[in-house]
């Protein structure tokens, strides 16, 4: 008997002592109750374990919610591994996702960025491998487009032409770029899983301060140059040549940070590629702007077969060199006499406007030769009561009403964001692992953003100026609306109007839209392009970075 009662004992006192703080008040008023009632203390026992168990059930079950809570690491990895074919051979890789901090000056981490990062582990040396770091735009743009559509290992379910196809999913890039660089897709402040971090005393930073701290065409530039750096000394990349992809907004993102990583953390690129590029501070306002979306309205009635026969029958590469030769020595000089025009002159550039745009001489007359992309978007297939696509205007909606200046909606954004949302997140939590709770942001909160002072253009030129090794080339689709391709071929002209450094820019244009490697034949040959570039300009071993007279 007195046996059972020190094993009694004993299994109450190693109960007693795993159980919760705030369970032990209860425990002591069932003791109190046990003595009151004479209860055996195998009584007691017997129901402090029953009471242990709902105990271990209730922590399991915090355990399992904490796991899950709507918050993300701020450093943490999840490393998976992969065997996949592409260009017909098989490589071997690992997927890298996680999160990073962004540090302030006081070595406090202010913001977590989450990262998806692909490394080839079938290769003896992964140092001196090109490794490429890619960014999309917005701002506001989660980096998920180029990721699981362009250059990444794993794209998403779409057919030949990029429309979606149901299940949802992703599938086998036969043309990532993965063989012959290493990548790693960068998610900025509130995209994707990136997030601001409290401070100190647990508070959130107000708007002005995450502003002045992210949300600038400067302040974007300056941290995330912060980042790549911790990002390359952790990874062990300093004697890679490195390249920056941007895709639309990203395009500034690149071009600023191209000098910034140069002058205030001291690496130097090979490359910078601006696919669907935005002005990067060039200014083309005026007539210009006016004129250069004369070349992008021609190619998409020629898609829409809208032009007159001897036109039509021409193949897009033939008839785009003709109307940008008319923009060029033609319309700008007219639109830059404003209403002094003489009224012969007006009538013919109005005649060939409505031939290369597919546009009625009326409509464009009623705009003064000056016809927005909104209005044509509208207008172009108006009567057939339907309205193209902004971002690729191979894209078509249907209106609510035929009259009006502009689309309700855009029909390609809509149509990509139905298909690109499940794919990434299916990917990331169920094939590369990285499972939270937290919201996948497509678009996140960063506005109002301040676009003051934005100097990329010259400052990616003054790059380029600094570093012999630096190239840079631009991708952009015929059919782009938003960021037309004859704005990024001016862009490129103005980027060095000394022509020194022209050797070292080149475009590439594609047929199709802003997101161009969304068309099958595109997404083998953009690829293809930067597998070019990046050979083209990764130097001979011992080459010199110099200029020679």
């Amino acid at each position: 008997m007195k046996n059972n009662l020190t094993s009694n004992r004993n299994t109450r006192d190693l109960l007693f002592s795993q159980v919760n703080s705030k369970h032990k008040s209860q425990i002591h008023h069932l003791l109190a109750r046990t003595k009151k009632t004479h209860r055996p203390l195998a009584w007691l026992t017997t129901v402090m374990i029953a009471f242990f168990g709902l105990i271990a059930s209730a922590s399991a079950q915090e355990e399992s919610a904490s796991a899950h809570a709507r918050a993300i690491k701020i450093d943490s990895s999840v490393v998976t591994e992969h065997e996949t074919k592409i260009l017909g051979k098989r490589i071997k890789y690992s997927a890298t996702t996680g999160t990073q901090p962004v540090w302030n000056s006081k070595d406090e981490a202010v913001a977590t960025l989450f990262y998806t990062y692909y490394q080839r582990t079938d290769v003896k040396e992964n140092t001196k491998r090109p490794l490429i770091i890619s960014f999309n735009g917005g701002p506001g743009s989660a980096s998920v487009w180029m990721h699981v559509a362009y250059t990444g290992p794993r794209i998403l379910n779409i057919d030949d032409e990029g429309y979606p196809v149901q299940p949802y999913g992703v599938q086998t890039n036969p043309y990532s770029i993965l063989d012959v660089a290493d990548i790693v897709f960068v998610n900025p402040v509130n995209t994707g899983y990136s997030r601001v971090l409290p401070k100190a005393d647990g508070s959130m930073p107000s708007q002005d301060e995450q502003k002045k701290m992210f949300f600038g065409v400067n302040a974007d530039i300056s941290y995330l140059a912060d980042w790549v750096n911790t990002f390359v000394t952790r990874n062990n990349r300093w004697r890679s040549p490195k390249y920056l992809i941007g895709e639309s907004y990203g395009t500034t993102r690149v071009s600023g940070l191209a000098l910034e990583l140069q002058n205030r953390q001291w690496m130097y690129l090979n490359g910078v590629v601006l696919v669907s590029p935005t002005d990067i501070g060039i200014e083309r306002n005026g007539p210009v702007k006016a004129a250069n979306r004369l070349p992008y309205f021609a190619a998409a009635a020629w898609y829409h077969n809208k032009l007159e026969p001897e036109l039509q029958n021409k193949d897009l590469t033939e008839l785009l060199p003709e109307v940008e030769d008319f923009t060029i020595n033609t319309l700008i000089p007219a639109l830059a006499k404003g209403g002094f025009i003489s009224d012969t002159e007006k009538r013919d550039v109005l005649k060939q406007m409505a031939r290369y745009s597919g546009l009625t001489e009326a409509s464009i007359a009623q705009n003064n030769l000056d016809v927005s992309t909104a209005f044509f978007w509208k207008d172009l297939l108006r009567d057939e009561g339907k309205t193209l696509g902004r971002l690729d205007s191979r894209y078509l909606g249907i209106d609510a009403k035929q009259s009006g200046d502009r689309p309700d909606y855009w029909a390609e954004l809509t149509s990509w964001l139905h298909s690109f949302t499940p794919a990434i997140n299916y990917y990331l939590r169920e094939e590369l692992n990285y499972k939270t709770d937290i919201k996948y942001n497509m678009f996140g909160n960063v506005h109002p953003w301040d676009r003051s002072n934005n100097q990329t253009g010259q400052n990616l030129r003054l790059a380029m100026a600094q570093n012999p090794y630096l190239n840079v080339m631009i991708q952009a689709g015929y059919y782009d609306g938003a960021t037309n391709y004859f704005d990024a071929k001016y862009t490129m002209w103005q980027l060095d109007q000394s022509g020194t450094l022209k050797d070292r820019l080149s475009f590439k244009g594609y047929r199709s839209g802003h997101m161009m490697y969304l068309r099958r034949d595109d997404l083998n040959q953009s690829n293809q392009d930067l597998r070019e570039f990046i050979e083209a300009s990764t130097p001979r071993k011992g080459a010199p970075a110099m200029y020679k007279r």
